[in-house]
């Protein structure tokens, strides 16, 4: 039982230093520590760490490392998701990923933050709120997600765009703060060739 670690899980000001939570920290860094060190041709023995390490993680999922994360109990991917090299969650609060999601190279998803306070932040207090990433979101290289975002399913964020709000389902995003430039449509339509 810890205080900190139940605060921090609904969301509300707690202290990292709590036992609980330096123990899950140090759970998580050990798991990736031998995650992130699997070599290419090891797939299976990345797939039962990372599955010991995150909350859930469907069918088909591929994260190449290095992975860095604060306790990966709090995050989901969904079925045939695939995140590329050196992406950080930040899993003060929960992360969930849809199915089929195209993460890029150092793609960032941070829910962590802090008080606008200073005296608050001084003192160590900080939370967390949650990223949802809708299924078949494609985030392009060195994208930023910040707390509490929503990208709804289909949508396309710009390489380098920093997410401060919500996104709709179907749009192509960009910029910092990252907004919604168009729908996805028909002149996006492509013709794939047979296999």
């Amino acid at each position: 039982m810890s205080v900190m670690r139940d605060r921090m899980l609904r969301g509300e000001l707690y202290m990292a230093d709590d036992p609980v939570l330096v123990a899950g920290h140090a759970r998580a860094q050990e798991l990736l520590h031998r995650y992130n060190a699997t070599r290419h041709g090891e797939r299976g023995e990345r797939d039962a760490l990372l599955r010991s390490l995150l909350g859930a993680v469907g069918d088909g999922v591929v994260v190449n490392p290095p992975l860095r994360c604060d306790y990966g109990t709090q995050i989901t991917i969904g079925d045939r998701t695939f995140v590329n090299f050196d992406c950080v969650m930040l899993d003060v609060a929960p992360i969930t990923i849809g199915a089929a999601c195209q993460i890029a190279t150092r793609v960032q998803l941070l829910t962590a933050t802090h008080p606008i306070d200073p005296e608050p932040r001084r003192a160590g207090w900080e939370y967390g709120r949650p990223i949802t990433i809708g299924d078949n979101v494609w985030l392009g290289g060195g994208v930023i997600v910040c707390p509490g975002v929503t990208i709804g399913n289909d949508t396309v964020v710009g390489a380098g765009s920093v997410v401060t709000r919500d996104l709709p389902a179907g749009v192509v995003a960009t910029g910092a703060p990252a907004r919604a430039r168009r729908r996805i449509d028909e002149r996006d339509r492509v013709e794939v060739p047979e296999r």
